[in-house]
């Protein structure tokens, strides 16, 4: 049993050292299994599912590594080998859960950073290239929006608005442009 907790242990550490290495270098992208459980939270708990949710490479080799270090430091602590058995077990189940429950929370962490431009309406803005009055002709606008600045080119109802003015954003006029009024 001893030699069990062993190769386990050697394995799981191994694969696990890979992984980072991996990560490091840039081969660690989401290459787990995704069944879009909800990791046993719903209402079909005790289906399939739920398990599968959790079963990914990154939990089954933390899990292999724990239980092959949660057996040996049993054993080494004069546990009978059942028992030995059952902290092992009992380190795996809590290593994969941990593990998926860590995976889980930073996989909402992921942004996609892209600049919505209807989320500037009502924003202050910098004129940057003067503005032709009338809607004549657009010119250019900065503004904050998600924490940046952002540049977008900018048309007026009103009169010609000159380079330096505080402006308010008050309607987008598509993917690029917005309408802008004096602040």
């Amino acid at each position: 049993m001893e030699t069990t907790f062993l190769v386990c242990a050697t394995l799981g550490g191994t694969l696990l050292v890979i992984q980072l290495i991996g990560t490091l270098i840039g081969f660690g992208g989401d290459h787990d299994f995704d069944h879009g459980g909800d990791g046993g939270h719903g209402t079909d708990a005790h289906g399939s599912d739920w398990f599968l949710g959790v079963l990914t490479i990154k939990t089954a080799t933390a899990a292999l590594t724990f239980f092959g270090i949660g057996g040996k430091i049993a054993l080494n602590a004069g546990a009978t080998e059942m028992a030995a058995l059952g902290v092992a077990v009992g380190a795996g189940v809590v290593a994969l859960y941990l593990v998926a429950a860590l995976v889980r929370s930073l996989h909402k962490l992921k942004a996609d950073g892209t600049a919505r431009i209807e989320r500037s309406v009502g924003s202050p803005a910098t004129v940057y290239l003067r503005i032709p009055g009338e809607r004549a002709g657009a010119g250019k606008v900065h503004l904050n929006l998600q924490n940046r600045t952002v540049e977008y080119q900018a048309i007026t109802p009103g009169r010609e608005l000159p380079t330096g003015a505080q402006v308010k954003v008050i309607a987008v006029v598509n993917a690029d442009t917005v309408e802008v009024e004096l602040a």
